[in-house]
């Protein structure tokens, strides 16, 4: 998992479903999706993918892993299929399935589930409350919760069959970054996520605009997703640092 690849998958996913999101809004408007919003909304997103993968490319470039970048990106792995999965799911549920009739007995479990494992959901109740927001956006950000440990589940017994593909990419052309580099890179984001996201410390420094717009859709729906990704991708540097991966 070169951090050129790593980024690369990361801006093409937040873009992408950010233009989803803004799409779904769009067609759930009182003029619905009309052939306007879509060409803007189409514009924006190709702009923003483009920008982004510029500088990706542009590191890639440098470190002379340009041609492996385009290669991976075009043949996805197993790990990206099944987050990609995931997070369709979790998209088609949080816009098309909520919302969902009140006081629904799976929901509550999951609900009362997902606040005992997860810390942070006390403080994103707390956070959605004073913007005047909840239900709908609870329920969405329990499902991708459930779906994010779902993942990192399946993936846990494919570790060291990854970490081993990486040391044989490494062997065959080396990253700029030592593999302890790469480790240590990848753990670092993967704390960070977890104590923002799991932990809950980012939701009380977020305005109720945010949380309104799209960017607290994308947020709810697909960040614990993104710490699953990210979690995995930390686990399988640190594997692929021993002499046997």
């Amino acid at each position: 998992m070169g951090i050129s690849r790593l980024l690369a998958k990361a801006w093409m996913v937040f873009c992408l479903f950010a233009g989803l999101y803004a799409l779904a809004r769009a067609a759930a408007g009182a003029n619905g999706l009309n052939p306007d919003a879509l060409i803007r909304i189409l514009a924006i997103v190709v702009l923003f993918l483009a920008t982004g993968l510029l500088f990706v490319a542009g590191y890639a470039a440098a470190t002379n892993r340009a041609g492996d970048l385009v290669a991976k990106l075009r043949l996805p792995g197993f790990h990206d299929l099944v987050f990609l999965a995931f997070a369709l799911i979790s998209f088609i549920v949080q816009s098309l399935y909520l919302p969902v009739p009140p006081g629904s007995d799976p929901l509550g479990a999951l609900a009362a589930a997902i606040g005992f494992a997860v810390p942070g959901q006390g403080a994103l109740t707390m956070a959605l409350g004073s913007c005047g927001l909840g239900g709908d956006a609870l329920t969405a950000s329990d499902f991708a919760w459930l779906l994010g440990f779902i993942y990192v589940g399946s993936s846990l017994s494919r570790l060291r069959l990854a970490a081993g593909i990486i040391r044989l990419e490494r062997k065959r052309r080396p990253d700029p970054l030592t593999p302890t580099g790469s480790a240590l890179l990848t753990g670092l984001v993967a704390v960070a996520l977890i104590q923002l996201l799991y932990v809950g410390s980012l939701y009380s420094l977020l305005p109720c605009t945010f949380w309104q717009g799209i960017g607290g859709e994308v947020l709810i729906g697909q960040a614990p997703l993104v710490l699953a990704y990210a979690l995995v991708a930390a686990l399988t540097n640190l594997i692929a640092m021993g002499a046997e991966a």
